[in-house]
């Protein structure tokens, strides 16, 4: 038996790719996934949708059971799925937009990094500090897949203060390269060429790509970035092509992160820059509105529609669940522990790395040295990523204090005065999602 347990299953387009994936894998056999939510309609709804899927998938050997009793939900799982979002998109989301706001401080996206990152962080931890307990008690060796931002701090905080084994999965790395050639016309390479990528989550760097027969891509790519003749779409992606022509390598996630991750882009006082560069500030609040409104005719497609079928997503949760389970050895790209697989970036930071994936489970790959300057960047990141983890330990605000006044785009923008007292009035707002902070 493969017991799959799914925490935030309300989170139903996101189960639907993941655990649609498991039922769309015959070698999974024997499949049992159980869903585990705080929201019974939701749960309900991914519930009616997964058992949707499976009847239409011929299989015969899987069950879907929803509950909202956690420890029946962990009892014996093999893989615990996380993908939950504390606080949801009110009030807290919202508070770490319009709060900065007051501040001049503008954001993206807010999930990862800076700000909207370090509380969502500190709410986020508390939660899976008390799964990683549960699962000691009732499934101690299971392995814990996380896809909840702040990727590098939750998943960081799983591999260095409990005993569960813990990777974290994003779906940046997958897309990276097919949207790199896109973009310069150069899709015949698409499955036709060999990559490496290693960094941070949402900051790792593509460092090499080369044809099939090991020719360099790179240079014609960098020669088409700097073409403003040919009529390259480049528009939705003009941060981080800057930061490739600047510092040699392209980055993984999308240019409104990258935007926010750095001080250069987001400044309030060259507001020419968020034009020049077509940032979309309030990106994230505005995806929301439009999902939450989109939902209802999204709910009737997906749990109402007996015919439902599912096509196997890129997510890489799938194929770690039939390599262990099988033997089959497979590649990923994830989120683990450091100990000296990226030789110039900290040992404890969690890095994004190539892993190979089999019955012994999850085993990272050793990198060596980023080039300098791609290590610089990262450890701007890290910074954060570090301070914000030892402050969910810690409980003390001085460390909350730290990390924000690290983090890049704030600093870039605020005084330090200006971003303690910021980080007050985020601690007031969010008092009821905060375990006490002195």
């Amino acid at each position: 038996m493969v017991k799959v347990t799914f925490m935030g299953a309300g989170s139903t387009v996101f189960a639907k790719n993941v655990l649609g994936d498991c039922i769309m894998t015959p070698a999974i056999q024997d499949l049992r996934i159980f869903l585990y939510d705080i929201d019974p309609v939701r749960l309900e709804d991914s519930r009616k949708m997964l058992e949707n899927i499976a009847a239409n998938s011929g299989r015969t050997d899987l069950s879907i059971t929803a509950t909202m009793d956690r420890l029946e939900a962990l009892k014996d799982a093999k893989y615990v799925v996380n993908a939950i979002q504390v606080g949801g998109y009110e009030p807290c989301t919202v508070t770490d937009f319009e709060i900065p706001k007051k501040y001049r401080l503008r954001q993206t996206i807010a999930d990862t990094l800076g700000i909207g990152g370090i509380f969502r962080t500190l709410r986020t931890i508390p939660v899976l500090d008390s799964f990683a307990r549960d699962m000691e008690k009732v499934c101690p060796d299971a392995l814990f897949i996380n896809y909840t931002n702040p990727m590098a701090m939750l998943s960081g905080y799983m591999q260095r203060y409990t005993s569960i084994r813990t990777v974290g999965l994003c779906h940046s790395v997958q897309a990276c390269v097919p949207g790199l050639l896109h973009t310069f016309k150069m899709d015949e390479y698409k499955d036709r060429c060999r990559w490496e990528i290693a960094g941070i989550n949402h900051q790792a760097w593509l460092l090499k790509l080369t044809d099939l027969e090991g020719n360099d891509l790179y240079p014609e790519i960098k020669r088409r970035n700097l073409d403003e003749t040919a009529g390259y779409e480049k528009d939705w992606d003009l941060v981080r092509l800057d930061m490739m022509k600047r510092f040699g390598y392209y980055i993984t996630e999308s240019s409104e992160h990258t935007s926010e991750y750095t001080p250069w882009y987001i400044k309030d006082r060259y507001p020419e820059l968020i034009d020049r560069y077509k940032i979309p500030l309030d990106e994230y609040p505005r995806r929301c509105v439009d999902q939450i409104k989109g939902w209802e005719k999204m709910r009737e497609d997906l749990v109402h529609n007996t015919q439902l079928e599912h096509k196997k997503s890129h997510e890489f949760a799938a194929y770690i669940i039939e390599a262990m389970e099988n033997d089959k050895p497979y590649r990923i790209h994830g989120n683990v522990l450091n100990r000296g697989l990226i030789t110039n970036l900290p040992s404890n930071a969690c890095v994004e790395v190539p892993c190979m994936v089999d019955r012994n489970g999850i085993n990272p790959c050793v990198v060596g040295d980023l080039p300098e300057q791609c290590a610089a960047i990262n450890r701007t990141n890290i910074n954060v990523q570090l301070l914000t983890i030892q402050a969910a330990v810690s409980r003390k605000k001085e460390d909350v204090y730290m990390a924000a006044m690290l983090d890049p785009h704030t600093a870039a923008e605020l005084s330090q005065d200006d971003i303690c007292s910021l980080c007050d009035d985020l601690f007031e707002a969010h008092k009821d999602w905060l375990p006490e902070y002195k």
